[in-house]
């Protein structure tokens, strides 16, 4: 989830931690969250978080029809006061103002709109088996816009010879190239979190968020964000966003002024969390252990939100709501999904669900046991008796083993064989994510030493095996990175995406031949599965590996595909009569990357270290 340079304290006082009990004053609303709603959520219930110098002693009052105050919460920072409105199921769409009251009089008014929900957006359709995802870190991608690279009022400045800093990429240079990205055969984008992270350095990554309802201005703005939403949609790819419940940055404008006493996880002290995330299924953990997971922060910059505090979970719930409707998501990656509060998360996946019934949601559960990351899954039956909604996870134990597959000297595809075996463990296999990289871990290319050959394996296996496959930028122009999981060099620059690039991926100028086939390698096998309603949504059949080849089908219907994997350097001869239960009368196929028929009658001669595709006539 993370980056290198965790533990740079952004603040050395615990002041920062201290309510702030203001005197009496001039009452001004500095912010007021969320600053708009919708009418029409199936949630009749919204909650207003009002900040401004001595609010609570004012008191809210609304005259709109369809809408009234149901409680005014006062709690210990004066600063703070929150309403809760019951809005009416049929309520009109407008604006009118909140007005704030002393002894009946007048102080200060807040102008509000009710939007009116665009239309079907209650039913919109999330990712699915039939979508491929491209990963990108923005800050890395492209350069659209070098005018907002650095601006006075935040505190990090651009430095794109610093691999940890700010290099400038942004919401433009998405929505500049999502020809490109669309070109490639990707139908939904997941950026990796773009909200502010004002914080005084390695801020780039965004997992450090000080102002939960804002895109941080050196990628655009909420409007660019919107728009990008849109483009895409017309575009027919999807968008999904990476958000964080867990923690916050160190630099959030709260925390310098906080509501209550019990806002962050140990607020007057850091605590780092153990990362034990077993601890929450295991039955013999000790109560200590599970709450240091839960409680503790992340790192020193990353203060832990409290989820327990019912405030706090409703401001979470509510603002992922927000962006799901503002932005017209068709999905949510949520970060460190085992460290919140686990029942707060499964409220807030069910809260989601049901105002989005076909939604997808992927929670990040980085465990390679694959009993771990199935807990979290709606539609699980878990000794413990925990119940969630979430309906996918990030597949991490067979990104594992797809890894130890390709580079084990000897029957490698085994272990890969062996870890799809466990699926008896999900509710929902065919909903997972899968992946062979992401922007935490090397990338695959340089997992498999720099091996094309390795590499087109591994990723024909990620684009035909069961679930949802995602793959990192620039994978399709061999990206790689030297040394081991060093994140600035990871999350390197696109190239291309900075005026004066002299190699560009989006063109093509400059890259080798080697990086163009790769291009268009993965062009042609996205598109094919694009195409194939077998491999999103089909039964799968696999044969357990002989001799380092790795034979498997997918089903749907009247078609069958066959995938097969060699990983042996020289060629090979495979005898077909053991696939004769599903290859059944079938007695050729057509065949992806050869563009010919081959026959199934007998033998197939499989070129070395490559995959092969047939689709069975």
């Amino acid at each position: 989830m993370k980056f290198s340079k965790l533990l740079i304290p952004i603040f050395t006082s615990i002041l920062i931690f201290s309510i702030n009990f203001n005197s009496l004053g001039q009452n001004k609303i500095d912010r007021l969250e969320p600053a708009f709603w919708w009418a029409g959520m199936v949630n009749p219930e919204l909650q207003l978080m009002v900040y401004g110098e001595n609010i609570n002693e004012l008191n809210p009052e609304i005259s709109y029809p369809g809408i009234r105050v149901d409680k005014v919460i006062k709690v210990q920072n004066p600063n703070y006061l929150f309403i809760d409105l019951i809005l009416d199921k049929d309520v009109t769409p407008g604006s009118f103002d909140i007005k704030f009251l002393l002894k009946g009089k007048e102080k200060t008014s807040f102008p509000y709109q009710l939007l009116k929900r665009d239309e079907g957006s209650a039913d919109r359709i999330g990712i699915d088996p039939s979508d491929v995802i491209y990963l990108i870190t923005p800050d890395r991608f492209a350069n659209g816009n070098p005018d907002n690279d650095e601006l006075d009022h935040l505190k990090e400045k651009k430095n794109r010879a610093d691999k940890f800093g700010r290099h400038g990429g942004d919401i433009k240079g998405i929505g500049d190239n999502l020809d490109y990205i669309q070109g490639l055969g990707f139908s939904a984008i997941w950026l990796n979190p773009i909200l502010e992270n004002d914080q005084i350095e390695s801020s780039y990554h965004g997992y450090a968020t000080t102002d939960f309802y804002k895109v941080d201005e050196r990628f655009g703005s909420n409007e660019s964000y919107q728009k990008l939403a849109k483009d895409t949609r017309e575009k027919d790819v999807k968008l999904i966003m990476d958000m964080i419940l867990n923690h916050c940055g160190s630099g959030h404008w709260w925390m310098k002024d906080l509501p209550t006493a019990d806002w962050i996880n140990y607020q007057n002290e850091y605590v780092q969390t153990n990362h034990r995330r077993t601890v929450i299924q295991d039955p013999y953990a000790a109560k200590s252990d599970k709450s240091l997971m839960s409680d503790g922060w992340f790192v020193r910059t990353m203060p832990d939100l409290n989820q327990k505090n019912a405030l706090m979970a409703t401001y979470l719930i509510q603002n992922t709501i927000w962006w799901t409707e503002y932005l017209g998501l068709a999905g949510i990656r949520m970060d460190t999904y085992p460290y919140p509060d686990k029942d707060f998360m499964a409220d807030w996946t069910c809260k989601m669900m049901a105002e989005y019934p076909n939604f997808n949601i992927v929670g990040e559960e980085w465990s390679e046991n694959p009993s771990i990351v199935a807990h979290w899954q709606r539609g699980k039956v878990n000794a413990n008796g925990y119940f969630s909604c979430l309906p996918s996870v990030m597949d991490f134990p067979l990104q594992a083993a797809l890894r130890r597959s390709l580079t084990s000297d000897h029957d490698g595809f085994l272990q890969l064989y062996e870890m799809l075996a466990n699926d008896f463990v999900y509710a929902e296999p065919e909903n997972l994510v899968i992946f062979p990289d992401n922007h935490d871990m090397n990338r695959f290319y340089a997992q498999v030493g720099e091996d094309v050959d390795l590499l087109k394996l591994g990723l024909t296996y990620m684009l035909t095996t069961r679930g949802i496959p995602q793959i990192y930028y620039g994978t399709e122009i061999l990206m790689s990175n030297p040394g081991d999981g060093d994140h600035g060099i990871i999350r390197s620059d696109f190239p291309g995406g900075w005026e004066g690039d002299e190699i560009n991926g989006f063109t093509g100028k400059g890259l080798t031949e080697e990086q163009k086939e790769m291009q268009e390698w993965l062009k042609k096998v996205i598109t094919w599965r694009n195409n194939n309603a077998v491999v999103h949504y089909g039964k799968l059949l696999h044969f357990a590996p002989l001799e380092d080849i790795y034979v498997y089908f997918r089903y749907h219907e009247d078609k069958k595909v066959m995938v097969i994997l060699n990983k042996n350097t020289e060629e090979k001869t495979l005898q077909l009569d053991r696939f004769q239960e599903i290859i059944g009368k079938s007695t050729s196929g057509s065949e992806l990357f050869g563009g010919k028929t081959v026959s199934l009658e007998n033998t197939l001669t499989l070129p070395g270290k490559s995959p092969i595709i047939i689709e069975l006539n």
